[in-house]
Order: C-alpha cells, then sequence, then structure tokens
C-alpha cells in the first residue's frame, strides 16, 4: 500500500515538474526570484527531451510500482501518461525535440518579455 502511494507521489511530483516548466514563467512574472528555480528546471527538462533521456523519477515511479504488485511501463512519463493522450500511435523522437524546442522557445519568450520590462522600469541614469 506505501509503495503505492509513493508511485502516485512521484507521478504528481512529476507531473507538477512538468507543469512548473511550461508555466513558471508566468509565475517568475509575479515572483522574479523564481527565475532562480525555473530556469534549471527548464534547462533539465529541454536537455532531457533533445538528448531523448528518461526522467529519473520514471523509473523511480516503475520500481515502486513493482513493489506494489503493479505493472510498471517503458518509456518515458511523456510516453505513457502524455503521449497516449495526444498522439496515439506514439512519440516519435522528431516530437520529442520538437517538444522540446517548443519549452525552450516558450520560455525564452517569457524571460525576454520580463527582461524587457524590467529594463523599461529602470528609472533613467541608474546604473546595473
Amino acid at each position: 500500500m506505501i509503495n503505492r502511494l509513493l508511485a502516485d507521489a512521484v507521478l504528481v511530483v512529476h507531473g507538477l515538474f512538468i507543469v512548473f516548466v511550461l508555466l513558471g514563467g508566468v509565475l517568475v512574472w509575479r515572483w522574479p526570484r523564481l527565475a532562480w528555480l525555473h530556469l534549471p528546471a527548464v534547462a533539465w527538462a529541454a536537455w532531457v527531451a533533445w538528448a531523448g533521456w528518461i526522467c529519473p523519477l520514471t523509473p523511480i515511479e516503475n520500481a515502486l510500482r513493482h513493489a506494489a504488485g503493479q505493472a510498471g511501463y517503458s518509456g518515458g512519463f511523456i510516453d505513457h501518461y502524455i503521449a497516449a493522450a495526444i498522439y496515439p500511435e506514439g512519440l516519435t523522437r522528431g516530437v520529442q525535440i520538437g517538444l522540446g524546442v517548443f519549452v525552450a522557445l516558450l520560455n525564452l519568450t517569457v524571460y525576454a518579455l520580463l527582461w524587457r520590462r524590467v529594463r523599461h522600469q529602470r528609472p533613467r541614469g541608474a546604473t546595473a
């Protein structure tokens, strides 16, 4: 029972991490110091997608599911939970790279807009 709850907790943390990577730039607009956490998360997520790696949380979840007597799954979190709903035939390498590019461009845009806002809010003549 405890292993199943732990596996579900890892699943939730994994999902929240993905949401944070995708939408965390919006939180950075409100709390700029959060960028110190968000930027490394974006870099990690994009790198994992581009390199074709599986996030370390996936094998942890699978091990906990096996220990609970449940079936694990092959592939990564996105393959199993998200791609199955969005891409019924499976997640191709090209789509995976495209998702990494999308994450990077989305967040670069948010940070460029934030940088522009911060620059325009500085009083004239102020030094960095």
